[in-house]
């Protein structure tokens, strides 16, 4: 199943709906991505769209705990998998030690390529559970 957020509501469909709704599956690492043709016959449902294939909560609340620590964060101070790092408070230098936190945590090693795509608590806990695959099928 997957799940397709649309502009006003959350809808699930199976991968032989979504064939039926003019889209190209593709097949790429066990995950099933899908491509939408310009066709103007797609419901008004399916013109805003976000997919999201998002890491485990538990990945995502030990992030948050990393990042709320490396910044010194008070309790009250929201953090969840759409914080960014920059308006966290944290600085070039603040990524890199919640980068360094991250690879200690996890028990990964993070490029510096990857690091610099990080923007989000999300992205960072994506990133992880993708290197820990990789790892772990290595």
């Amino acid at each position: 199943m997957a799940t397709f957020t649309g502009a006003s509501s959350t809808t699930l469909f199976s991968s032989r709906q979504i064939s039926r709704q003019c889209l190209a599956p593709t097949r790429i690492s066990g995950l099933k991505l899908v491509s939408f043709s310009q066709r103007s016959n797609l419901p008004l449902s399916f013109r805003r769209l976000q997919v999201s294939c998002a890491a485990k909560q538990e990945t995502v609340e030990k992030v948050c705990g990393i990042v709320r620590k490396q910044l010194a964060l008070n309790d009250d101070t929201a953090v969840t998998g759409e914080s960014k790092f920059a308006a966290l408070g944290a600085d070039s230098l603040d990524t890199v030690e919640i980068v360094m936190g991250l690879e200690e945590e996890f028990g990964i090693s993070v490029e510096e390529e990857s690091a610099q795509s990080i923007a989000t608590v999300q992205d960072a806990a994506d990133l992880i559970e993708k290197l820990i695959e990789k790892t772990s099928t290595a």
